[in-house]
């Protein structure tokens, strides 16, 4: 219970990475705010927590940040604070490079970029005027340094999240908030799983892969926790790469048939 006492909030938990960290947040201790776009899957998965004294469930667009503060506005009526922020929300459209469209880059950049900008800043801003600290986690890609073009939009997305990342950490490090990044490499989500995957290449994707598998959803939930904790108490700044040792491999591993 690492985390009792504390207050999380979490965009783009409806399913997913999300989900599943807003699951390993509440069994360390935390009351836990949930946040989609979606509002059907948010409000089954708030019931499926089956933890109503320690889940709220908001609608939130994260491309709007009059949305993403009234976010934090919310968990602070409903819990007194917000002592961990985790911008989770993002889409990851599959399209070649030269068939990008205004508004397929300005969606993107919207929801991945500006939302963890927005979540960052009000999250930030609430937590300087607790005076506690407190942590900050963008939920990056290895996506961010590797070149994909059929995913550009998303890749440049992160890439610039990581910079949200690094500046707010020098920013907010006097208040003793601390402010760190994950990367996931290939996770089985819905958002990857079909024409992300497809596009790629399962076997392509699993011979760049030295640990020869997918992530799953846990697996980066559980980096999240701990760099929730106080156990991580000395990072900041830094984006944490939970890929399966993809980005280190400058050669093809053999794939299991």
């Amino acid at each position: 219970m690492k985390l009792a006492g504390k207050v999380a909030v979490i965009t783009g938990a409806a399913r997913g990475i999300g989900r599943a960290t807003a699951e390993r947040l509440l069994a360390e201790g935390a009351k836990v705010v949930i946040s989609d776009i979606d509002v059907e899957r948010l409000h089954q998965t708030a019931a499926e927590l089956a933890a109503p004294d320690h889940v709220l469930a908001q609608r939130t667009d994260v491309a709007h940040k009059d949305e993403v503060v009234q976010l934090i506005d919310a968990a602070v009526q409903r819990f007194g604070s917000v002592d961990i922020m985790v911008n989770n929300a993002g889409i990851a459209p599959v399209i070649p490079f030269l068939d990008v469209t205004e508004e397929v880059l300005g969606r993107v950049l919207d929801v991945n970029l500006k939302g963890a900008f927005y979540g960052t800043q009000a999250a930030g801003r609430q937590m300087i005027s607790q005076g506690t600290g407190g942590v900050i986690i963008n939920m990056s890609s290895i996506n961010s340094g590797l070149a994909n073009p059929n995913v550009a939009p998303y890749a440049i997305s992160k890439g610039g999240m990581n910079q949200v990342t690094s500046t707010a950490a020098v920013a907010f490090a006097p208040h003793g908030i601390r402010v760190v990044g994950v990367g996931p490499g290939t996770i089985l989500t819905d958002m990857t799983a079909g024409a992300f995957v497809n596009t790629a290449g399962h076997h392509a994707i699993l011979s760049r892969t030295p640990l020869g598998r997918y992530g799953e959803c846990s697996e980066i939930a559980s980096v999240v926790a701990f760099l929730a904790s106080d156990d991580a108490s000395y990072i900041t700044g830094e984006t944490v790469y939970v890929d399966g040792g993809r980005r280190v491999l400058n050669y093809l591993v053999p794939v299991k048939e």
